[in-house]
Parts: C-alpha cells; sequence; structure tokens
C-alpha cells in the first residue's frame, strides 16, 4: 500500500503536526486520532489494515493527522475556556495547513469525510458542522460530544461555546441551518458495552446528540451496536470496516 508522511508547520503549537497519507486514488478521508493520538495510531491500531481493500482498490485515500488535544481537552490543569481557545488553533492547522496539503495531493477530489474514534469522534463532528463546506460526511464512533462533560471546571465563554456542540447545535437556525440540513450528514456509531457509557459517556452522548441532530432536521443517522461492543479497537475496526465503503 501506498505511503506517505509530512511534517506540516502548525502556528502556535509546540510542534509541527504530522500528516499520513495512505493509498493512490479515490475519495479523501480524513482520520483524527483518539485522545492524544498520534498520526499514526489509526495504522499500529489495525484500522488501515481494516479498510485496505478500498485503498488499494483506488477509493479511499486516507489523511491520518496528529492530535494536539494535550495542550487542550487533555489539559485538567487550565479551565475550558483556556482549552477551548487552544482548539481553535488545532483548528487552525486542520484548515489552513492540512486541508491545502489533501487538495494538492487530491487535486480535483470530491468533498473530504471525517472520522475518528473517541474523541477522534469529537473532532469529526465539530470539524463537519462548523466547516461543512469542507467536511460534508461525518463518521464518528464512540464519541463523547459535549467537551463541558470532560472535568471541565472555569467559566465557560465564547471559545466554548463555538467549539463545543452540544453547546450550540441546539442554536443552530435560519440560513446557516437550513444549508447544513442540505450539505452535511453525519453518523454516529456507539457501542453499548464495557466502557461506552461509564467512564466515557459515548453512549448517552451518540445518543443525545442524535436527538438535537433530529430536532434541527439535520440529515443523520445513530448506529447502535449491541451490548457486547466495546469502546476499544477490535470493534472500531468491525465498524470502519462495515460502514466506510457506503461513501466512497
Amino acid at each position: 500500500m501506498e505511503r506517505e508522511q509530512v511534517e506540516l508547520d502548525a502556528p502556535g503549537l509546540d510542534r509541527p503536526g504530522t500528516l499520513i497519507r495512505y493509498g493512490h486514488y479515490g475519495r479523501p478521508v480524513l482520520v483524527f486520532p483518539s485522545e492524544q493520538g498520534r498520526a499514526w495510531d489509526y495504522e499500529n491500531n489495525g484500522m488501515v489494515d481494516a479498510v485496505s481493500g478500498l485503498v488499494e482498490a483506488g477509493r479511499v485515500k486516507l489523511y491520518c493527522v496528529d492530535s494536539f488535544d494535550h495542550l487542550s481537552w487533555s489539559d485538567r490543569g487550565i479551565p475550558l475556556e483556556d482549552r477551548a481557545r487552544r482548539h481553535e488553533q488545532y483548528e487552525s492547522w486542520i484548515v489552513d495547513q492540512v486541508v491545502p496539503a489533501i487538495g494538492a495531493d487530491s487535486p480535483g477530489a470530491s468533498d473530504i469525510v471525517t472520522t475518528g474514534c473517541s474523541l477522534g469522534a469529537f473532532h469529526a463532528l465539530n470539524f463537519a458542522l462548523k466547516r461543512a463546506d469542507l467536511f460534508p460526511i461525518a463518521i464518528c464512533q464512540s464519541g463523547n460530544y459535549d467537551s463541558a462533560s470532560w472535568h471541565a471546571w472555569g467559566d465557560r465563554g465564547d471559545a466554548t461555546y463555538f467549539s463545543n456542540p452540544a453547546d450550540y447545535l441546539p442554536n443552530l437556525a435560519g440560513d446557516h441551518l437550513e444549508w447544513l440540513r442540505n450539505r452535511v450528514f453525519l453518523l454516529l456509531v456507539v457501542g453499548q458495552g464495557d466502557w461506552e457509557t461509564h467512564p466515557t459517556g459515548s453512549l448517552p452522548s451518540a445518543r443525545s446528540t442524535a436527538a438535537a441532530l433530529a430536532s434541527k432536521g439535520i440529515p443523520h443517522e445513530l448506529d447502535l451496536w449491541g451490548h457486547d461492543v466495546a469502546h476499544d479497537w477490535p470493534w472500531w475496526r468491525k465498524q470502519i470496516a462495515h460502514h466506510l465503503p457506503r461513501f466512497c
């Protein structure tokens, strides 16, 4: 399988960010790692192998990126609003550095699919809702979509509000909401087994997020897997192999 790794400048963050591309042709899929993960985690945990048939057939090109969660959502030593401000720098890196790199590597390719597991699912959903012009489809696996539930403390301001789907989604309205209804599709996949409710909160968050999306008429699907399905890589491999062919 064709593989290429590059380092991209990440202004305002603590190091350059890694982007790894798998494949030679196909629809671009931007992969966010799980919490504090690196770009190679998707490969190391068997996720690339799980969809290798699509990659080798030229249906998909995977673009796996670093997280910088250690500076933002995972830093419990700073208040939530500061975490959200740091997350905004990560958003800028994705939009200003990663997206142009994908465009240069896949000229003329169709719109980018986002995906990720656990905290990576939060990123996939959040980017799709905020930048559906770039990311009209999100495949979100075992995500918790409320950053205020992650050991948060301190006052909450605009940075938190506009970076947290649980805050801004219920208030979407007007022309922007109508545009989202015609532009985006969000797939929320979650199990009902070990660690999906405690401690991650993924199962209740997926249900509440799906309900909020339904109330706004935003196209989505909630795919609940069984009570034996855990918050873990073996199940995530099966889920992505099942769902990704739908979108490429």
